[in-house]
């Protein structure tokens, strides 16, 4: 199925958003994160989304729906593993 906005052909999800709703790429990634990004990162970028959501709901509501999709469908960022502690272990063996 082909997806025409405004006379031009969108090929994937971000470019539909961006012909049908006047979005950037910028602004998928505000909701969904960037990979690679650390703990200190994606709590700035989630602030910063909430605020731009609070102000969507009032001016654009169709807008803020979208944006509140992609932060349901955004991936949990991968935690790293616990550093694991080895100790050297001693066995006494009788002569």
């Amino acid at each position: 199925m082909r997806s025409i906005v405004a006379g031009q052909t969108a090929l994937t999800e971000d470019e539909f958003a961006e012909l049908a709703l006047g979005v950037d790429s910028d602004f998928t990634r505000l909701f969904t994160g960037v990979p690679g990004e650390d703990e200190i990162e994606r709590a700035a970028r989630v602030d910063a989304a909430a605020g731009v959501l609070a102000d969507l709901r009032r001016e654009d509501p169709e807008l803020a729906a979208y944006a509140e999709r992609l932060l349901r469908s955004a991936p949990v960022p991968l935690r790293r593993p616990a550093a694991v502690r080895r100790t050297a272990s001693t066995v006494r063996v009788a002569a």
